[in-house]
């Protein structure tokens, strides 16, 4: 699903995502640059992403932005 970006940089996320996923308008997600692209969570997701991507780096990214989060 292509989606354009903003004047301001906004992505609409499509509404069967949203569904899917439960967001409502006001509900916070995560924005996290991976080599792939870009990846977004909700904050209310509780899923653990481990094994979801194998091979692409993408635990080792969310390790180090935690590390370099807490300092």
């Amino acid at each position: 699903m292509a989606q354009k970006v903003g004047p301001k940089g906004q992505v609409v996320i499509p509404k069967k995502i949203r569904d899917e996923l439960g967001l409502e308008p006001g509900d916070e997600v995560i924005v996290t640059l991976v080599p792939q692209g870009v990846f977004i969570q909700s904050v209310a997701s509780t899923k653990s992403l481990k094994g979801m991507f194998p091979r692409s780096g993408m635990l080792k990214l969310l390790e180090q932005d935690r590390r370099e989060e807490k300092k």
